[in-house]
């Protein structure tokens, strides 16, 4: 036979505690101001975000991350179950709600959306740890400065003038032995009149020869 299923007392335990936790937020919201279904929506908002605050607790845990933001809102939640408990225990007349409270409960919305977008979003609850900086804070470095590029050596050509041979000399200049002897005299002549020897220029003048054989002769005169 089959064992008969036996009811687990902590689970009986935290329906009845969660029930009567929502019916006393039902209450207290109610009594509030919030009327209809929006009486009904407080305590889910404020049960949920205890849940959600306890998972994320024990997620952060397991990972060795910092907790503050989970028990920051864990603490909010259960505050404001228990904050219900005891103000629909007989303390409070909830006939005549005071004005705070009615701001409590009418700013709880928002309150609650914040801390859940918080709880859901890892950089959200890593900014509000400190734990991260947000990417629009971040400090861009700055761009490495390129690297000077290595000196390689420049072949320049340099173009040299073209080495010309040296002109060729003249050729020697044949004289005729009867225009050296003639030269001679003309020579003789100017140097007993003068007293100074003839020049090249004056002897090509005198014997109406080229320069070249006019400094033929001249050489063979010295």
């Amino acid at each position: 036979m089959r064992p008969i299923p036996r009811p687990d007392a902590v689970l009986v335990q935290a329906v009845i505690a969660g029930a009567l936790s929502f019916a006393h937020l039902h209450d207290l919201a109610e009594a509030a101001g919030q009327s209809g279904w929006k009486a009904w929506a407080y305590p889910i908002s404020v049960d949920l975000l205890l849940v959600a605050a306890w998972h994320k607790l024990r997620i952060l845990r397991a990972g060795e991350e910092p907790t503050r933001t989970a028990w920051l809102w864990f603490t909010v939640a259960l505050t404001a179950s228990l904050g219900a408990n005891v103000a629909t225990a007989g303390l409070l007349d909830l006939n005549h709600v005071p004005a705070w409270l009615r701001i409590l409960v009418a700013g709880w919305p928002a309150l609650a959306f914040l801390g859940g977008t918080l709880l859901v979003h890892p950089t959200a609850q890593a900014v509000a740890d400190g734990t991260e900086v947000p990417p629009a804070v971040i400090e861009r470095e700055p761009a490495p400065a390129p690297e000077p590029a290595p000196d390689i050596p420049v072949e320049v050509e340099v173009e040299l003038p073209a080495l010309t041979a040296p002109p060729p000399e003249p050729e020697p200049v044949a004289v005729p032995a009867a225009l050296v002897e003639h030269a001679r005299k003309l020579s003789a002549d100017h140097v007993a009149r003068t007293g100074s020897p003839l020049d090249t220029d004056t002897l090509r003048a005198r014997l109406g020869v080229p320069p070249a054989m006019a400094d033929a002769i001249a050489a063979q005169l010295a």
